[in-house]
């Protein structure tokens, strides 16, 4: 059976819909940034995660072809994930989404060092006849951040958020989000597919001891 990242590590991708506090590790991700309302047909943001699942599935595939990756194995690919900011505004404005800046992501295994994933990039632009120069290899620690699950649309978050900052500062934590520290997404639904009220989003925010 396929490793699924969701299931083996839930503390990260399946919390309760109430906040807690974790200490996320440093992770390697597959990663594009960019800015712009993510709602934008041909956007911006639309067209990095296209760029991101090429690759993403290029690493997953690999093994059907000549390069082989050290110490692969069979893995569900983990779910897209971005982190969000607003030149100038503390936290986060839902009006005014065409001025977000994001870095979208997805988790790379482990075992994909940058040779790995330098090789997937050549072998999606051979394959796929695209330009996949804005892609790269990104290693972020985030350490100790408060989450919770979101039930619903994504304009509703800053109730969540809401719930996550007194939860924080319950625990004497304080909101910690900088030009390096991001309000953070994690996609557990496709919007495409299913109704606002049924998505489930984890929001991730960095914190510090006050």
């Amino acid at each position: 059976m396929a490793f699924d990242y969701k299931k083996e590590y839930k503390e990260f991708y399946m919390p309760k819909n109430k906040p807690s506090i974790v200490d996320v590790p440093k992770m390697n991700y597959i990663a594009v940034r960019g800015k712009g309302n993510p709602n934008e047909e041909n956007g911006e943001y639309s067209k990095s995660v296209e760029l991101l699942y090429g690759i993403a599935y290029t690493i997953k595939m690999s093994y059907k072809g000549d390069y082989k990756i050290d110490g692969y194995f069979d893995y569900v690919v983990p779910p897209l994930e971005g982190f969000w900011w607003q030149d100038g505004i503390k936290g986060m404005d839902y009006s005014r989404k065409e001025q977000l800046n994001f870095i979208s992501i997805i988790r790379l295994p482990d075992f994909v060092n940058e040779k790995d994933f330098e090789w997937a990039v050549k072998e999606a632009t051979r394959k796929k006849k695209m330009d996949f120069s804005k892609v790269e290899f990104l290693v972020y620690e985030e350490g100790i951040c408060v989450q919770c699950m979101h039930l619903g649309p994504y304009d509703d978050e800053p109730k969540t958020v809401k719930l996550m900052d007194d939860y924080a500062k319950e625990k004497g934590y304080a909101n910690d989000i900088t030009d390096k520290r991001y309000h953070h997404e994690i996609y557990l639904s496709d919007p495409r597919k299913c109704e606002p009220h049924n998505l489930k989003t984890v929001i991730r925010h960095p914190v510090k001891k006050i």
